[in-house]
């Protein structure tokens, strides 16, 4: 039986997205092959509760780096899966070469802020030490074995839950609204301000905003200037909530300028909504012009928006697109691919040392 522990937390509330890809993960991993440790500050998901071999660190308010990092050196894991960048990932870090622990570490890349000039050096460090690394898109796989020299990136991608990310029934098909939907954390960067601004260009349709942060007071106010009676802040959804957001919209927008491998794209496209995002990132939950329009500017995200809005048989055939193409993302092949790569690289540490899984 192969040990793996990861620092991402078991809660069911939270819906962080490198949480809940570890999760999904998990609850699938095969009990009699995978023992894991997780952390959780709460009630844990079920299924994670209930999964045999499977230990949860409870985390509290203070000491919790000390104190994991004392029950891993007591039981090395035989694998650190899905380093973050904290206080504890460091300090184990350090001591697995310190201490030459034969630990194998498996790194997962999903953010888009990565270049040449990134201040990260815990990522940077964990891609050069890792055992075996692997990312959320085919384009970061290309972005990290560019910045790193590194061969054999893997491209694993986030599956869809289809618990809560599904289509509605023909008569719900049929009724759904005038509805632009964004989902995501109100920060600078996600341009929830453009939103605002289609807002205040089609006011026929309804943008029903998702998500919390430190620019909802901003967007708020913009809302207010632009006397756009026309948008509503939902504040923040549970998965089944925004499942169900998505199955009554028309379209999902989002303008945010930094992603890795954003999985509301794949969760609105298993709702069959055409998704209008940004090209930098080259979302592969998207097939530009067949299921979503991707745009490389500001102007070029208000034409996709004018053209999806002025044209109700392009959207209906952008649905059924994003529908066949969201069924190519299964946390049953994806949990098989983590599998495959956990096992390798455990095997790779324990007969070469630090020799990287290709």
């Amino acid at each position: 039986m192969i040990t793996v522990f990861t620092p991402s937390f078991a809660d069911e509330n939270n819906t962080n997205a490198q949480n809940l890809t570890v999760k999904e993960v998990v609850a699938r991993l095969d009990q009699s092959c995978f023992r894991v440790t997780m952390l959780a500050t709460g009630a844990p998901d079920s299924r994670i509760a209930n999964r045999p071999n499977t230990e949860i660190i409870s985390w509290g308010k203070r000491a919790n780096t000390a104190r994991v990092l004392l029950r891993l050196l007591r039981r090395p894991p035989d694998v650190y899966f899905f380093p973050r960048e904290g206080p504890l990932d460091a300090a184990f870090l350090a001591l697995r070469t310190r201490l030459s622990l034969r630990t194998a570490l498996v790194t997962y890349v999903v953010s888009g802020a990565l270049d040449e000039n990134s201040d990260r050096p815990l990522l940077f460090r964990a891609v050069r030490e890792s055992d075996a690394v692997a990312a959320n898109s085919r384009w970061m796989s290309e972005t990290v074995g560019r910045i790193f020299g590194v061969n054999g990136v893997h491209t694993v991608f986030d599956g869809i839950d289809r618990r809560y990310y599904y289509p509605p029934s023909e008569l719900g098909n049929a009724c759904k609204l005038k509805r632009v939907f964004f989902a995501g954390s109100f920060r600078p960067y996600k341009r929830v301000d453009l939103v605002i601004a289609q807002a205040s260009k089609f006011r026929d349709w309804e943008f029903r905003l998702a998500g919390m942060g430190e620019e909802e007071t901003a967007c708020r106010k913009l809302v207010s200037d632009l006397k756009c009676e026309n948008v509503r802040f939902l504040g923040h959804l549970n998965a089944a909530q925004l499942g169900e957001e998505m199955r009554q919209a028309q379209l999902f927008f989002l303008p945010s300028e930094i992603e890795g491998h954003p999985q509301v794209v794949g969760q609105a496209a298993a709702c069959g909504l055409p998704c209008i995002a940004r090209r930098s990132y080259h979302p592969d939950y998207i097939v530009d012009g067949v299921s979503g329009l991707l745009a490389g500017s500001d102007a070029e995200l208000s034409a996709a928006m004018e053209k999806l809005i002025a044209n109700a048989e392009l959207r209906d055939r952008m649905s059924a697109a994003a529908l066949k193409h969201a069924a190519k993302f299964e946390w049953d092949d994806v949990t098989s691919q983590w599998a495959s790569i956990i096992e390798e690289a455990t095997v790779a540490r324990r007969n070469h040392g630090r020799k990287r899984v290709a």
